[in-house]
């Protein structure tokens, strides 16, 4: 893309009322532009044929070919990055599901009337899931976008004392892993990697609500470990991982010898809920040296400075390398503040998480 150019999306849903808000709502970005709108991939395809969208916001359910079937027919003809917009329920969590294995992007809940919050924080999401796809193509977007100041962890737990007395006592070690964009294939390579008997992990992953429950279960089938989608109060256990559920923050805490995770509302942080931020933040606090940092792939800077901030309570972190990352700007944040001790492939990230917590 040239520079200084605009992210061209295609907007392909069969509600009229859809399509129109979001391109009200994408179009409020200059670095956006909607080149078209279509009720159904056919349209799509006349659209496509005219001019070529650097990304496509794409519906589940539509009339005379479905939305997953287009997709396939997208990545397996001319791939462009596609983020699925949907109404998203537990009962199409499935469907969704399929959609990431058939090499969407993001996925995304449609934009509905309610409050001014929900609306403000949903425009936020759509936008930043364009982008975030454009840039799985491009590597790189040509053109930021300031949207809204974004509120750092402090918003839902304050900062950690560097020199307070320490009250840690147990030497059981924990991981906490934050991913984004292109996490959902980071994250079942690093957890089909882990041996059963592994420090109990805890994930969050940008997802929006209804879907991680249906990601933990699909990655608990595969891996070795037990996975879930947490639960307020679930205690951290050896060989399991627990998934921050969609739309809440997750926290890890200790009473005694005993990790557990704290799952609450709040608002967006870094632009997103759950936060890896808080996540981490909450992990330098009440973990300190005997946790384990990892950031994933992702668009932002979501993890960058609550990475930083376990390296300095004493936490090793460690941070997914340029070359295996989906999108590098987590980890490249991160690396930039000098928040990993260690850049790895995706691949020897697990190993090398393994053998920190048995040696140390």
């Amino acid at each position: 893309m040239p520079l200084g150019s605009k992210i061209k999306v295609l907007v392909v849903d069969d509600s009229a009322l859809v399509r129109q808000t979001l391109s009200e709502v994408l179009s409020e970005d200059p670095a956006i532009e909607v080149i078209g709108k279509a009720g159904d991939p056919f349209a799509a395809a006349k659209i496509m044929e005219e001019i070529a969208p650097d990304v496509i916001t794409l519906d589940v359910e539509m009339p005379r070919m479905d939305g997953l079937t287009f997709l396939r027919k997208i990545m397996s003809q001319h791939p462009i990055p596609v983020v699925i917009c949907s109404t998203l329920t537990e009962h199409g969590s499935e469907t969704l599901m399929r959609a990431l294995d058939y090499g969407a992007v993001e996925i995304i809940q449609k934009p509905k009337l309610g409050t001014r919050q929900f609306l403000e924080e949903s425009k936020i999401r759509i936008r930043d899931a364009v982008k975030a796809a454009a840039s799985v193509k491009l590597r790189k977007l040509t053109r930021p976008m300031e949207v809204s100041p974004k509120l750092s962890a402090d918003a839902v737990l304050p900062g950690v004392r560097l020199n307070a007395p320490s009250q840690l006592q147990t030497t059981e070690k924990i991981v906490l892993v934050g991913a984004s964009t292109g996490g959902t294939e980071a994250l079942r390579i690093f957890l089909e990697a882990m041996p059963q008997d592994c420090p109990a992990i805890a994930i969050v992953q940008h997802m929006p609500e209804h879907f991680t429950t249906a990601f933990a279960k699909r990655l608990d089938t595969i891996c070795s470990i037990n996975v879930r989608e947490a639960a307020n109060n679930d205690t951290m256990l050896r060989g399991q991982a627990l998934i921050a559920p969609g739309n809440k923050h997750m926290l890890v805490k200790r009473s005694g010898a005993r990790y557990y995770v704290e799952v609450r509302d709040g608002p967006l942080v870094r632009r997103h809920r759950p936060s890896v931020d808080v996540l981490f933040r909450s992990g330098a606090r009440y973990a300190g040296k005997n946790a384990v940092g990892v950031i994933m792939t992702g668009m932002g800077d979501d993890g960058a400075h609550g990475l930083l901030e376990m390296k300095q309570a004493g936490a090793f972190t460690v941070a997914q390398d340029e070359a295996s990352s989906v999108v590098f700007g987590m980890p490249g944040e991160a690396i930039k503040l000098g928040a990993a001790y260690k850049v790895l492939s995706l691949e020897r990230i697990a190993h090398e998480v393994v053998r920190f917590c048995s040696s140390s």
